[in-house]
């Protein structure tokens, strides 16, 4: 039974793996307009290969900034978001204009897309977050640091057995030969990964031109008014 789940769970990664994804994204302000996109195997391989590349928390937020702009250029050449420009005055009244309402529910969409497969280790994805100044209203996707997974310690390398141990075994009764035998040093512990789980942190796609990295920024300091000066 244990043989048949665990065949089972390798069918059903392999098949996700394999799978395409769909979803909607929106534009023209306020998701005025949606068009449905859809990324092919080969363009996810891409960002799970980005993603699975981080080995901390830091690095994986890093990589998501990366990821987002790539799923954005697919989505690019299936609608008219490629006209997008960082902020809202560079691209006004164009096709495919994105505010930060646009940019905050796709952006949430994608980052969902890559947590619904299992590639994110080291996040969560949130609900949009809504910051306010004066009679100014921003909008963001949001993701939340988790627990670290337990860090996996590496065995030391096996030491070589000298040559004349085993002529002498031949030879002999001579079990204190073994002695000379080295022995390996203990595995040393595995190294600490610090954590701040529990922290959050903006993902900001509506401060950069189309397919550009995000900016990830602790959603703290989001809220204070930081990230560019883009209008």
């Amino acid at each position: 039974m244990r043989a048949c789940s665990v065949a089972a769970l390798v069918a059903l990664w392999s098949g996700l793996a394999q799978a395409d994804a769909s979803l909607a994204v929106c534009f023209n302000y306020s998701c005025a307009a949606t068009a449905t996109v859809r990324f092919e195997p080969q363009r996810l391989e891409a960002v799970r290969a980005v993603l699975a590349a981080a080995s901390a928390a830091a690095a994986e937020r890093a990589a998501l900034a990366r990821a987002v702009g790539l799923l954005y250029r697919v989505a690019g050449e299936q609608s008219p978001i490629i006209a997008d420009r960082g902020g809202n005055y560079l691209d006004e009244g164009v096709d495919g204009r994105m505010d930060c309402i646009d940019h905050s529910t796709t952006t949430t969409r994608l980052l969902e897309l890559v947590e619904a497969r299992g590639w994110l280790r080291f996040h969560r994805v949130l609900a949009p977050a809504r910051r306010t100044r004066f009679v100014f209203q921003h909008f963001s996707a949001v993701i939340e640091e988790i627990e670290a997974p337990p860090a996996v310690p590496v065995p030391p390398a096996a030491a070589p057995v000298p040559d004349h141990v085993a002529v002498l075994l031949a030879l002999c009764d001579c079990p204190d030969v073994l002695d000379d035998i080295p022995r390996p040093p203990p595995a040393a512990p595995p190294a600490p990964n610090p954590t701040q789980a529990g922290a959050r942190f903006a993902v900001d796609s509506w401060f950069v031109d189309h397919g550009d990295p995000a900016v990830v920024l602790p959603l703290a300091e989001w809220l204070k008014g930081e990230g560019p000066n883009v209008q």
